[in-house]
């Protein structure tokens, strides 16, 4: 146990870190390597692979993701911008890079084999451009005459020019409705609302009419016809669930769900665990978001509530949409659970975020100071 009277980076860190956070997180990546052992085995089998080959490695990502959330977690908020500023431009890169000379899955180039290791870059964008464009919202409310607001908009062209280059329409939605609720924050004008807004209808639209495989999906949610196999096979082992589940290896629909260890994760958890357990999770994530959202209302520096709240929404969203996807509720889209499904990107990825959010929570002496005089102000009590 390391004692408040001392100093030092750890002891520092161990003292102003937002320990309910931190918590949360593991907590969450715990649940992951639980659930995998459930879901990966039979598509371990599927493909003539070791039973726990899946689970073997997923444990294996949770070391150096764990390490990651850790260790930006120390960082200062300057130092996380730094440290966004390369990550971003690094990603952006490996984004191009991946056009050209990326392994084309299912008719996208979304990854990029890098000394024997495949990397999707956009997972490493996100938490990144969130907090250059948290920057950018900031130093535009510090300094009007700073076109900021300019800035965030032509770097999110770029953003959204990428994803649906590769194409990756989810990513482009998800990026898209976080940097939207960021710019809402940040005192957007009802005009680039419309504005902004019509464009995203005209560009889903556009979607629609240009790409098959967004057309394909699209249909077969709004009309049940076509090959619907994996989600109806998910709403299977979801109502087979029951309440309560069948308990753990008891699953029997989760086998021939072909993506039940990534996409389909949370239906593999329904089957087995019930959708009692499936409320908690969803409730974890609901408090991620609310105590995230709340740390931002509190936050008076500008860079830090923007940022907080928009790599909070990135988890929310993202997690709405694997699940919303699982329910049926949404259009099926290639999209992980964070910290639950399996994915070494996506999963260090989100770790990131995590560090981030750490990062910026942690209690440092002005906010104390801040806090002290809000305190004050609300109770009549006078300065010492």
């Amino acid at each position: 146990m390391v004692s408040r009277v001392e100093r030092g980076p750890v002891a520092d860190w161990f003292w102003t870190i937002d320990r309910v956070f931190m918590i949360t997180f593991i907590l969450l990546m715990g649940i992951g390597f639980m659930l995998s052992f459930a879901a990966s085995p039979a598509v371990a089998e599927r493909l003539n692979l070791d039973s726990f080959h899946f689970v073997k490695r997923h444990a294996a990502f949770m070391l150096p993701a764990l390490g990651v959330m850790i260790g930006l977690s120390f960082l200062t908020p300057r130092q996380v911008r730094r440290t966004a500023m390369v990550i971003l431009a690094v990603s952006l890169l490996m984004m191009v890079a991946a056009l050209f000379f990326g392994v084309e899955v299912k008719g996208a180039r979304r990854w990029i084999t890098i000394a024997g290791l495949s990397i999707q870059p956009s997972e490493f964008m996100k938490p990144a451009f969130v907090v250059i464009c948290a920057w950018l919202f900031a130093e535009h409310a510090r300094q009007p005459e700073i076109p900021g607001n300019l800035f965030a908009i032509i770097l999110f062209g770029i953003v959204a020019a990428l994803l649906v280059s590769q194409p990756d329409l989810g990513q482009t939605i998800l990026t898209s409705a976080v940097w939207g609720g960021m710019f809402f924050m940040a005192g957007m004008p009802w005009l680039w609302i419309t504005l902004l807004g019509g464009i995203g209808v005209a560009g889903v639209f556009g979607a629609y009419l240009t790409l098959p495989h967004v057309a394909g999906r699209i249909d077969r949610f709004l009309t049940g016809e076509g090959d619907t196999f994996q989600v109806d096979t998910a709403r299977q082992a979801i109502i087979r669930g029951d309440w309560f589940g069948q308990g753990p290896g008891e699953g029997i629909v989760k086998r021939i769900i072909p993506d039940s260890h990534t996409d389909f994760i949370f239906s593999v958890a329904a089957e087995e665990f019930g959708i009692f357990f499936c409320m908690v999770l969803v409730s974890i994530f609901a408090f991620l978001v609310i105590r995230g959202l709340s740390h931002a209302y509190k936050e008076r520096n500008d860079f830090n509530r923007f940022a907080v709240a928009g790599l909070v929404l990135l988890i929310g969203i993202q997690s709405m949409i694997n699940i919303g996807v699982n329910l049926e509720l949404l259009p099926a889209k290639g999209m992980t659970l964070p910290l639950i499904s399996y994915g070494g990107s996506s999963m260090i990825a989100i770790c990131v975020t995590a560090g981030f959010i750490l990062a910026l929570t942690r209690r440092r002496p002005e906010k104390r100071a801040q806090e002290r005089s809000l305190f004050r102000a609300a109770h009549s009590v006078p300065a010492e």
